[in-house]
């Protein structure tokens, strides 16, 4: 009698519906013994995975931020240390220039007491010639006007012989 029960509209028997629920916990025990186990492994193995991988990544991400960090710090370093030599090559290139601008301001002074001293030699020189030239001269004209007594026109004539002398004597 229990076996012709029907329950709802559907034609379902309480018979098969107990075999079905029986069916279906010994199907579940059948799973639970062979397959949970590999299946609850495979999904822990794959938990697990899935935490390392993102431990990794993280670990990654950190270590590429850390060497990110490291280069600008190594650029900024290297932008210092390119700005100080810049600055040293300056500051030599203004040392070079200030030395050799003295250098020449001094050497264009030596030049000019040089030439300073040469011209002075020379006039000193000159005027000894020109000292000797006048006295020489003296001595002749006074010689000449001792010799002869001087009408104009021989007074002309000497002047004229003297001037003639002086143009020899200096060639």
């Amino acid at each position: 009698m229990l076996s012709h029960l029907i329950i709802g509209a559907s034609g379902l028997y309480l018979g098969d519906m107990l075999f079905i629920a029986i069916s279906f916990i010994i199907l579940m025990a059948v799973i639970a013994k062979v397959a949970w186990n590999p299946i609850t492994k495979m999904m822990g193995d794959r938990a697990d995975k899935i935490a390392n991988d993102i431990d990794s990544a993280q670990k990654s991400r950190q270590e590429a931020s850390d060497l990110a960090d490291q280069r600008r710090e190594a650029l900024s370093h290297s932008r210092q240390e390119a700005s100080d030599i810049v600055s040293d090559a300056k500051q030599s290139g203004e040392q070079q220039r200030a030395t050799i601008v003295s250098d020449a301001q001094n050497e264009a002074a030596q030049y000019k007491q040089n030439a300073r001293k040469d011209i002075e030699q020379e006039r000193q020189d000159a005027l000894k010639n020109v000292q000797s030239d006048v006295a020489d001269i003296s001595v002749q004209i006074a010689s000449k006007i001792i010799k002869k007594q001087l009408d104009p026109e021989g007074q002309q004539a000497l002047i004229n012989s003297y001037i003639e002398g002086l143009g020899k004597h200096e060639s």
